[in-house]
């Protein structure tokens, strides 16, 4: 008698699981790792659009997700193979989240346990995705996360606690943006300035700034401004970012532009575009060799780009108050992009805040060191915590007289409803704005 042929695995699913592992193994990142295996597996269309809300969605509620598997599993999660809870939380995702017929959820994950652990584990999974299917998503946060945010909108409580802080007496929109960080990103794009035109460019224009465009869909790669370097993928809050320290006055002479932490790129792509256009070069520090050549490589031969110098920005290579104006988007926790980066919520924790906070205190104060008198200094983070924004652009002016903090809400009029935690700034939010939770604090030195 021959035996049953083995059903194969599905390609788009191996995909995810192999982006889970690789997040999990190497501490890669989902969006940056995805490209690679989806071409790996020779994934395009609506399969390569299955894998990648697969795996990002699958890490965006793993906490939920969690917590739901450890009510089906008679043992604790950290006894179960790392492995097969990959591949319990492919399951689930799709059985809570994703319109996949109960059945295919099942039947796919207990297929990739069995090619890819063994049959044991295939049988496993098989009797916890049941379990799983019993109820729906807003059944098990009843019985599992009642009450809870944390768990309900799959965040390390501390994150959730420190969102609640910057969102301040609005605390109440914090379902709302706990939502908005869980929503799969649309790709932005960007046309540089002098290189490329946003009508050039397919989707809807940018709310906020005048160079973008929301993607519909498909692969940014395929259009031809962004394959020749003449247009990019970039957050629209990023954009603004850009365009708020170029539209910041400035005294005198403006020719000598600095990005502190250019690294990889996309910030200095378009402020050398639009200093290039006034005659003015931008010149960018960052540490690590591969990121310079990330940053080299965005920024189009002459559209404004003096070069890229690899240095340690808290001993930046410039002279005192030789900068007209300065851009320090500095390193931060990254909670303001969790949208993008799904898995930075299970990496990050308190201790790294107070690490990053000296860091940022250190940069801040030497930006402030190479900025002349006259000039404009935009500190930015990729985060809404209190102790990356308010409270380092306080601390570091406390501790340079001098040094004033100026009102940037007038060089972004079109933007609504972003007034920062101190007078003058700017707060971004994925849930108000459809952008990425920047924070934008301009100075000045007298």
């Amino acid at each position: 008698m021959r035996r049953p042929t083995r059903r194969a695995v599905d390609p788009a699913r191996l995909a995810a699981f192999e982006v889970l592992k690789a997040v999990r193994v190497d501490g890669g990142y989902t969006n940056l790792l995805l490209p690679a295996v989806l071409a790996r597996h020779g994934l395009s269309g609506r399969d390569a659009a299955f894998a990648t809300e697969l795996a990002s969605g699958t890490i965006r509620r793993q906490g939920t997700y969690d917590a739901v598997l450890a009510a089906c599993i008679d043992r604790p999660l950290r006894k179960v193979e790392a492995k097969v809870l990959d591949a319990l939380r492919l399951g689930s995702h799709q059985l809570l989240a994703m319109r996949v017929p109960t059945h295919a959820a099942i039947d796919t994950t207990v297929t990739l346990v069995r090619a890819q652990v063994n049959q044991g584990a295939a049988g496993f999974c098989n009797a916890v995705l049941r379990k799983v299917a019993a109820r729906d998503l807003d059944a098990w946060l009843g019985q599992v996360a009642p009450g809870d945010l944390a768990t309900a909108h799959s965040h390390p409580a501390w994150v959730v606690a420190e969102l609640g802080r910057a969102l301040g007496d609005r605390d109440a929109e914090l379902p709302a943006l706990l939502d908005a960080d869980n929503a799969p990103p649309r790709v932005t794009l960007v046309a540089r300035p002098g290189r490329a035109t946003r009508e050039e460019l397919p989707g809807t224009p940018t709310r906020y700034s005048p160079y973008g465009t929301v993607l519909d869909g498909g692969d940014p790669a395929a259009i031809p401004a962004v394959a020749e370097g003449r247009a990019g993928v970039q957050d629209e809050g990023s954009q603004l970012v850009a365009l708020a320290l170029a539209e910041a006055p400035v005294a005198g002479r403006d020719e000598r532009w600095v990005d502190l932490c250019a690294g990889p790129g996309g910030k200095a792509s378009l402020l050398a575009a639009l200093a290039g256009r006034r005659g003015a070069t931008v010149t960018g520090v960052e540490l690590h060799h591969h990121r310079g050549r990330l940053v080299a490589r965005a920024v189009a031969t002459g559209s404004g780009l003096a070069g890229v110098v690899q240095a340690d920005a808290t001993r930046a290579p410039f002279a005192d108050g030789t900068a007209d104006r300065i851009l320090l988007d500095a390193p931060c926790t990254g909670l303001g992009a969790l949208r993008r980066r799904p898995e930075a919520r299970w990496r990050r924790s308190p201790g790294d805040l107070a690490e990053l906070v000296a860091l940022q205190r250190a940069l801040l104060a030497e930006a402030a060191r190479v900025l002349r008198a006259g000039g404009a200094l935009l500190y930015a983070t990729c985060s809404p915590v209190l102790a990356e924004t308010s409270e380092v652009v306080t601390s570091v002016v406390a501790d340079h007289p001098g040094l004033r903090l100026d009102d940037i809400r007038a060089h972004l009029p079109a933007v609504p409803d972003a007034d920062g935690p101190l007078p003058g700034t700017v707060q971004l939010w994925p849930h108000r704005h459809g952008t990425d939770a920047m924070f934008l604090a301009l100075l000045r030195r007298e």
